[in-house]
């Protein structure tokens, strides 16, 4: 078992390698991604400086708290669509077909199919976010959480977008959905959660899981908490199980295009 994960491992690894050295290829459109990605980020702090130049704390955030969450935020992006780009475009992938070249090959469907291609502007997100854990203030310690969240957050995401796109093997359309929980995840983790009330609050930490990828792991990083560390690993491994559950269960109703592409 051990050794079929290591292998499994091992070829992803080498599909994100080749993909990575594809992008590199032509190195000005690859600088140019990352660089403008950072400066993009960068700007959306612009309007915080504003607002925190107005009051002192919004949300019950300080600037810097502010600065850590995007940090989170972004590299938890980064990590989900740098080595798992593919999960983002998964309802594509069942719908038109493309799933077919990766049902004869002797290695994991699922894996294989969210790790054949790397988005290099995610690099940006990733550099961006160690930016803002500097400016925060770096310790060891704070430095190891960080990256620790940024990596569990990452595969949080993908998860939730594996589980949005798998409705795809069920109902047309369905894209539509993945894209949207995929918004929402997105847009509402650059915001202080205490500016949220009521319903939407409880639908933050619940069906619209930013709660546990974002606002939990900046608590922790600000005041460690064992038991709120706790809750977003074991948050992480149930929805990884969830996601996984669901596309093999979705994947016994795939109806092949006989369309097949080679993938190496």
């Amino acid at each position: 078992m051990l050794m079929v994960v290591k292998n499994q491992l091992k070829i992803s690894w080498l599909s994100i390698k080749y993909a990575l050295i594809r992008e590199m290829l032509n190195k000005t459109t690859f600088l140019t991604n990352i660089i403008f990605m950072v400066l993009n980020n960068a700007s959306f702090i612009v309007q915080w400086i504003i607002l925190y130049s107005l009051k002192d704390n919004v949300g019950g955030y300080t600037f810097k708290q502010v600065l850590l969450l995007w940090g989170i935020a972004s590299g938890t992006y980064g990590v989900a669509h740098f080595f798992f780009k593919k999960a983002f475009s998964l309802s594509d992938t069942i719908n038109t077909g493309k799933l077919d070249s990766y049902l004869v090959q002797p290695k994991n469907i699922l894996i294989s199919a969210i790790t054949t291609d790397i988005d290099t502007s995610a690099l940006g997100d990733m550099i961006y976010a160690y930016i803002t854990l500097f400016i925060y203030g770096v310790t060891l310690p704070n430095f190891l959480l960080f990256t620790f969240f940024c990596i569990i957050g990452g595969i949080f995401l993908t998860s939730i977008s594996i589980i949005l796109s798998s409705l795809s093997f069920w109902f047309s359309k369905s894209d539509i959905i993945a894209d949207t929980g995929n918004g929402l995840m997105t847009n509402f983790a650059t915001y202080p959660d205490g500016i949220f009330k009521g319903i939407v609050k409880i639908l933050l930490f619940t069906l619209i899981p930013v709660g546990i990828v974002n606002y939990i792991p900046v608590r922790v990083m600000v005041n460690f908490d064992l038991g709120s560390f706790l809750i977003v690993i074991m948050a992480t491994i149930f929805i990884v199980i969830l996601a996984f559950l669901v596309f093999y269960k979705g994947l016994k109703k795939y109806s092949s295009s006989n369309l097949m592409i080679a993938k190496i």
